[in-house]
């Protein structure tokens, strides 16, 4: 009978366990992991695409040739634990508007794809005065004619409004054909198998010449206007008011159709300037202009640093920072592999920076730390990687930068992951230049969970050269890196310069022999 009751007794209380364990909650999070895209191609990619992992995008840049309705991917990775809801690598997708994956692991990433595809086009009339206005997203087409012309026979010299080789027009509007412009003409654009409808429109213009925009920067001005296509455009200037006119050497015009351009250069800062666009005889309007000022480069001659701790700085102690190096992330694990140094060029003395390739840890544990030196400030370590703040106030626009450098490779031996293809080739130095248009310094994050880097194709790039060397000197060698400008009216807001002695350092990747000098670093404004 004991036994009965002690049976009944334990299984009582089993139950009372259970039912007990049934009431406890799991409080416990699921883990927050972001899940990434990693490489993602596809057939007719103009370059590689542009994974932004801060804000979950992917952008595309692709041939003009490429049906963006029915894009075809032909790589499509993303984070291994990760499961998506779709198989971009099966039949073709409509990126004509940006699209949506979701990648999930214990939440759901949204990630948006979107592509970016230029196609090129023209259309030309004989004897038009300017360049042709192409609203492709009114499909309208609007050219300008002298008042003479006769828009019942108007002669086709160029036409492409589609993309290239695969492009048909209806009615035939094709080179050396003549067209009716008395009113507007509709033409259908077809390619792809789809048709696009467009209208081109003939206006008369009274005024045979005309300057449209004048942009001074601080040495150079840059003049733009419209004329007939089939006459002699050029432009002239005058000094402060001056009665004498000064023409611009034809190796400095450029024309397409009936717009010209052209870069007045040598001029002086802080002068006024009058433009005039002029076409045979004739001569445009006119419009004055006064150049800006220059300024030199802070500490570009490395001739000021101190030691903090084991970190050099390269700027006097107390003195205004102007320049910083990845130092303060790579003495986390040894010491600074940018430092100053007595090895100048020949003839100069001083010293110059020195920066190196470092592997830094212990027993074969840690990251490698390329040696660079940039406009602006290392923020903070993010574990063994770094946040640093891109970029200089700056409002002016200069054309060149000068310096000297002299660099030793070495093939590479250290690499992340995605880099591991590079491993055994020769290391790369880089030293670019970039003017933007940041409201704030640029934030740099090198870790892979959030990384973002500087973009020389972005938006916010309004100017941009660099020099990249994959071979060994003798000795330091002088540099001259000139800079191209998306737009000449555009006034930057911040200056970029970089100088790494690996070229793939953001993604720790490059040879530990890799040593790079630089010094003397100079602004120029003229051409």
């Amino acid at each position: 009978m004991r036994t009965r009751i002690n049976y009944i007794s334990i299984c009582t209380a089993a139950v009372a366990v259970l039912v007990t364990a049934g009431c406890i909650k799991n409080d416990l999070p699921y883990p927050k992991i972001p899940q990434n895209i990693l490489t993602i191609e596809a057939k007719g990619e103009l370059s590689p695409a542009k994974i932004d992992s801060t804000d979950y995008s992917v952008r595309l840049f692709l041939d003009e040739e490429v049906d963006i309705q029915a894009v075809q991917f032909t790589r499509f990775t993303y984070s291994p634990d990760a499961t998506c809801n779709k198989n971009l690598l099966e039949g073709t997708w409509d990126l004509s508007v940006p699209m949506t994956v979701e990648l999930t692991l214990y939440q759901s990433y949204q990630w948006m794809i979107s592509a970016e595809q230029n196609i090129e086009r023209y259309f030309t009339v004989a004897g038009q005065i300017g360049e042709t206005v192409i609203d492709a997203v009114g499909r309208r087409i609007i050219v300008n004619v002298p008042e003479k012309s006769d828009l019942s026979n108007l002669e086709v010299t160029s036409i492409k409004l589609g993309p290239k080789n695969i492009t048909s027009y209806v009615p035939d509007c094709s080179v050396g054909s003549h067209i009716n412009l008395n009113s507007p003409m509709k033409i259908d654009v077809n390619a792809w198998g789809r048709t696009e409808d467009w209208t081109i429109y003939a206006q008369k213009v009274e005024s045979v010449v005309s300057t449209s925009a004048v942009d001074a920067w601080s040495m150079v001005v840059w003049a733009y206007g419209e004329g007939p296509a089939d006459a002699t455009n050029y432009f002239e200037y005058s000094e402060g008011g001056s009665s004498t006119w000064t023409r611009v050497p034809d190796a400095d015009m450029t024309s397409k159709d009936g717009a010209f351009s052209c870069c007045i250069k040598h001029l002086k800062p802080l002068t006024q300037y009058t433009v005039r666009a002029c076409s045979d005889d004739n001569k445009g309007n006119e419009i004055t202009v006064t150049t800006q000022a220059t300024q030199d480069l802070p500490d570009g001659d490395f001739e000021q640093w101190w030691l903090n701790g084991k970190i050099w700085c390269p700027w006097s102690e107390g003195g205004t920072q102007f320049w910083d190096t990845g130092n303060t992330g790579a003495a986390t694990l040894g010491e600074s592999n940018v430092q100053p140094s007595d090895y100048v060029p020949a003839g100069l003395s001083g010293q110059s920076a020195q920066l190196k390739t470092e592997f830094k840890g212990v027993f074969g544990i840690g990251k490698l730390a390329a040696g660079s030196i940039y406009t602006g400030t290392f923020k903070k370590v993010d574990g063994t990687n770094g946040i640093l703040d891109f970029g200089r106030p700056w409002s002016l626009r200069p054309t060149k930068l000068r310096g000297y450098y002299q660099y030793t490779t070495g093939d590479i031996d250290y690499s992340s992951k995605e880099m591991e293809y590079l491993k055994g080739r020769p290391d790369t130095c880089s030293i670019y230049i970039a003017m933007t248009d940041w409201t704030a310094p640029y934030e740099i994050r090198t870790n892979p969970n959030n990384r973002q880097l500087f973009d020389k194709n972005a938006s916010y790039v309004i100017g941009y050269g660099q020099l990249e060397r994959g071979s060994s000197m003798d000795a330091y060698e002088e540099f001259e890196i000139k800079l191209d400008y998306r737009s000449t009216s555009l006034t930057p807001t911040f200056i970029m310069i970089t100088c790494a002695s690996s070229k793939y350092g953001d993604y720790f990747t490059g040879s530990t022999s890799s040593v790079l000098y630089v010094d003397q670093l100079s602004l120029d404004y003229d051409y």
